[in-house]
């Protein structure tokens, strides 16, 4: 299926990198992104909207949530009678509808580790996709990265846990950076440590099917060093502190969906 592109910013870009082997295509009111994305990212790139929604099969909608209604109300009837995806941050499938009566639709929430292929996409189950244009786009979004299919009412939990998530764990990471930094390391050293113990440590997680408590645990031996730090943590409220964030995290998004 050809699959376009309405928007060619920072995360269209990342999704057109990973999609090999896919005939791909984008329009953007910049016409440097465009050339861009053909020429870096082998995309085939339209002047027009109106064109873009003409070729292809499947049309994701990759621009900004508060400038969305205005630059797709236009192209409705380019858009009926075909596929539409929205990552669009707000945008519920119930007031994508309303927008486009006529059609069909699926809401995705990727977040901004796609652009080094490493991203996290929820979609959302209550689609009107036909059943291969949604394993067309589980395809795209899996090629950077990973992606589940979760109820649509979820999808605030999705912002606050890996929407924003990204945040949150580069704040470990400088933290940790910094630490290392204070006892000696020089700030590069302590970066690459910090962030690719991050890194393996999500690896181990994904990979072995354990549960982060009893991987946790392996690297506390009796007595040892971990085990002291790891009390500090809890002492100091790390655990507390992240779940309140994800929390307020999520309230704020289901605020943003009823304006």
């Amino acid at each position: 299926m050809r699959i376009g592109f309405l928007g060619a910013g920072n995360m269209a870009s990342a999704i057109l990198r990973g999609m090999r082997n896919m005939e791909k295509g984008c329009y953007d009111i910049s016409e440097a992104a465009v050339r861009r994305a053909e020429q870096e990212l082998g995309a085939r790139g339209f002047s027009s909207g109106e064109a873009l929604c003409a070729w292809a099969d499947i049309v994701v909608l990759a621009v900004k949530p508060q400038v969305l209604e205005g630059a797709v109300r236009p192209l409705a009837g380019a858009l009926a009678g075909k596929a539409v995806a929205s990552i669009a941050a707000g945008w519920s499938l119930e007031r994508l509808a309303a927008l486009l009566p006529e059609s069909r639709l699926c809401r995705v929430m990727p977040n901004t580790p796609a652009m080094v292929g490493a991203g996290m996409a929820a979609i959302a189950k209550e689609t009107t996709f036909a059943p291969a244009e949604f394993d067309c786009i589980r395809a795209v979004f899996s090629a950077i990265g990973r992606a589940v299919v979760v109820e649509e009412r979820l999808f605030d939990a999705v912002t606050a846990v890996s929407g924003s998530g990204p945040a949150y764990l580069y704040m470990v990471i400088e933290a940790m950076a910094d630490a290392g930094v204070r006892e000696g390391l020089s700030r590069a050293s302590a970066l690459e440590l910090a962030a690719q113990t991050a890194l393996g440590s999500a690896k181990m997680v994904l990979e072995s099917g354990m549960h982060p408590a009893a991987l946790r645990d392996m690297v506390c031996s009796p007595g040892g060093t971990t085990i002291d730090a790891v009390c500090t943590l809890e002492e100091k409220g790390l655990r507390a502190a992240v779940e309140s964030a994800v929390r307020v995290c999520a309230e704020k998004s289901r605020a943003m969906s009823k304006q």
